[in-house]
């Protein structure tokens, strides 16, 4: 396969190997490449795939915590585990895992992404599926 590039996309690309460590241009090409596929499936399909949310938030007594809690329970299905650390008196960070349709992630992210509260978060899906974890599901 060939590719052309324009001279300052081929001059990103290079910066790219070298301050990410990439073996060849074509490593970078077929990871960056991935990713976006990736990101593809996730927005326009109905693949299972699995992703983790990671969200940013403060002011724990406006019950950001509980609306979050309440989320992940309606959507007890797609929600794997959730873990938060809470980095001073008054902002969180979540890291939620889930497992489900691409479509169906993206809505709980983003119902997650504006609560109240939630300063910011981001969804990341990799096109793959976690083993089952309890024998007895499905």
């Amino acid at each position: 396969m060939t590719v052309s590039l324009p001279q300052t996309v081929l001059a990103e690309l290079d910066a790219t190997v070298a301050r990410r460590g990439f073996a060849s241009r074509s490593q970078a090409v077929a990871e960056l490449l991935h990713r976006g596929l990736v990101d593809d499936r996730s927005e326009f399909g109905d693949e299972v795939m699995c992703g983790a949310l990671t969200l940013f938030y403060g002011q724990p007594s406006a019950g950001v915590e509980q609306r979050l809690g309440d989320l992940q329970r309606a959507n007890i299905d797609e929600v794997i585990a959730s873990f938060h650390v809470h980095l001073n008196e008054n902002r969180t960070l979540e890291v939620v895992l889930l497992q489900g349709p691409a479509r169906k992630l993206q809505a709980i992210a983003d119902e997650m992404i504006t609560v109240r509260g939630v300063i910011s978060g981001r969804l990341q899906v990799v096109a793959a599926i976690m083993p089952q974890i309890h024998p007895f599901i499905r």
